[in-house]
């Protein structure tokens, strides 16, 4: 096998364990038996299974990155909220494991969590938190709305719809073709909330 395919399949297979089982529920021989790599590999290229995992998890959450993006695209605090139900939607899409890892992390913390995992999700709250700040001062929100409760309100709600998806698919559907009315529904309820207008 070349050098930079072991690399990869170990990444894939440790991405695929460590996403099923948690760090600790997977050992180095099966990391290397599944990836068709000696276990030597491993601390070739990682230097432990540790080292492993903490590559899986920067490659899992390298996309959070792409927010401050989302909010270069728009000073209207509503054009970024858009934005970003979009952009959670196509990661958890693009994503299948991203999930696993992030309720993993956040439920059973590994030392990855403080360097990796806090840092991502942290910046993805406080963006969001100068979204809705911002969209205070111009009067299109409530003056009484906390910031960081209402963008972890707009986040809960929207990863929770991934969250949930094995335990709602008779209720609702979760298919790719029902993702612009889920952005659409996310928004009107984010921003209107559920209480009929008198």
């Amino acid at each position: 096998m070349i050098k930079a395919d072991c690399r990869s399949r170990l990444v894939e297979e440790g991405t695929r364990l460590f996403a099923e089982r948690g760090l600790h529920g997977v050992s180095v021989r099966e990391l290397s038996q599944a990836a068709g790599a000696s276990i030597s590999m491993i601390s070739y290229y990682f230097g432990s299974k540790e080292g492993l995992y903490k590559s899986v998890l920067q490659e899992q959450f390298a996309c959070f990155d792409q927010i401050e993006d989302i909010r270069q695209k728009g000073a209207d605090p509503m054009v970024v909220i858009e934005g970003y139900l979009r952009w959670t939607i196509h990661r958890h899409r693009n994503n299948p494991y991203l999930l696993r890892f992030y309720t993993s992390e956040l439920t059973n913390p590994t030392d990855c969590f403080a360097t990796i995992v806090s840092p991502a999700i942290g910046n993805v709250i406080r963006i969001l938190s100068e979204v809705v700040t911002a969209g205070i001062k111009q009067g299109q929100f409530r003056q009484d709305i906390d910031a960081v409760n209402a963008a972890l309100a707009l986040a809960g709600m929207v990863n929770y719809f991934f969250l949930s998806i094995l335990a709602t698919k008779s209720l609702i559907n979760h298919l790719p073709s029902q993702d612009e009315q889920l952005i659409n529904q996310y928004v009107a309820i984010f921003t209107e909330g559920i209480i009929a207008a008198k």
